[in-house]
């Protein structure tokens, strides 16, 4: 075959690949999203996706559903074989029994304990590696795992609706709704597939949210609240569903009654120590990666959100804009805190992306 239709047709493979990977988006949390094609005599004849957190592996998987021996065959699968055993034996393993002649590999694992060592093995027992293939495309699928796996602590998304004049809320506090539809659907989309949703004390307290994710089928996210003196109302819709939806609250100084009291209802009171009479988000987010939830959309207020931009930990934003103006110079802005003294000292966004949603648009970015 010339190389320039073995090429294109090695990324149409590869790119069947990734599309299966996304279907464990939302389920397999902290690991990775991975999907693997196996083809052999240039037809695909077996597909394998990670689909949920302790199930097969994609390669394993696409071994699994093979339509024949796939002795020879070439298998394409966007991350790295696992060469360790965790919840499944290494993929090298089920790899080189099955005979595999060739694998085509999109990223790299970025373990430093184990990058490498799947490629390496599959060389040494006689299997052709190609890495790096589409690595672009590939790592798009895992920045949350990525971050995770390198740092131990969750990717944090800070996300906010606000008008096109850069306010989260009327002169009066009302902010139902900024956007539409379309917009607030993407939002639980997100939730299913985030690990948890946070906010502070001050939104439980003006908007009284469930922050469940209520798209059919959907997976509900850890609900996180800082909240230093624990003083949201055991009557609010959060406490009273914890019991259903797994419930945290981070606190400094908590009422020893109350504390009690949210316990019984189901909640979980974790403690540290103040951060100017605040929780100390470097401490919650460690220990929300001990947890392993891999990710968080931070969904407060605008004090919440300079402070997990002051701390370093925010890596990505989602800025939902409604073409409206509220006016109003006490009405609420999406960050709050001291803000920066001179523009060239600004948070920064990079790889920026716009996305019209029905009349409202999503812009959404890293953090550089």
């Amino acid at each position: 075959m010339p190389d320039t239709m073995r090429e294109a047709q090695d990324k149409s493979f590869m790119r069947l690949a990734i599309k299966l990977a996304g279907r464990g988006r939302g389920r397999v949390n902290p690991n990775p999203l991975v999907g693997a094609v196996i083809a052999k005599d240039n037809s695909v004849i077996g597909v394998g996706y990670h689909a949920r957190y302790g199930d097969l592996h994609a390669e394993r998987a696409a071994l699994r559903n093979c339509a024949a021996p796939p002795k020879g065959a070439t298998m394409y699968v966007t991350l790295e074989p696992c060469a360790h055993r965790g919840k499944q034996p290494p993929c090298t393993d089920a790899i080189i029994a099955a005979g595999i002649s060739r694998v085509v590999v999109g990223s790299d694992d970025p373990n430093p304990l184990a990058s490498g060592a799947g490629v390496r093995i599959l060389r040494e027992r006689g299997v052709k590696v190609e890495t790096g293939f589409l690595r672009d495309e590939c790592d798009a699928l895992n920045p949350v795992f990525f971050h995770y796996i390198q740092t131990k602590r969750p990717y944090v998304i800070v996300k906010y609706a606000m008008t096109l004049d850069g306010k989260i809320a009327t002169r009066t506090g009302a902010s139902k709704w900024i956007t539409g539809e379309a917009a607030r659907r993407r939002v639980h989309q997100d939730r299913d597939t985030y690990s948890a949703v946070m906010v502070g004390a001050g939104t439980v307290a003006a908007d009284d949210p469930l922050l469940t994710c209520r798209i059919e089928n959907g997976r509900n996210p850890v609900r996180i609240v800082c909240d230093s003196k624990l003083r949201t109302s055991a009557e609010s819709q959060i406490v009273k569903t914890a019991k259903d939806v797994r419930t945290i609250f981070a606190t400094v100084a908590p009422n020893p009654d109350k504390k009690a009291l949210f316990k019984e209802m189901g909640c979980e009171v974790w403690e540290f120590s103040a951060d100017a009479g605040r929780v100390n988000l470097e401490g919650l987010t460690e220990r929300l990666g001990r947890e392993e939830i891999d990710s968080v959309i931070a969904e407060g207020g605008a004090s919440l959100n300079w402070s997990l931009l002051k701390a370093g930990l925010v890596r990505r934003v989602h800025a939902y804009i409604a073409p409206k103006l509220f006016g109003g110079a006490s009405a609420k802005t999406p960050v709050g805190g001291d803000g920066v003294e001179l523009p060239e000292n600004a948070f920064k966004l990079s790889n920026v992306i716009m996305t019209p949603l029905d009349g409202d648009f999503l812009m959404e970015g890293d953090i550089m």
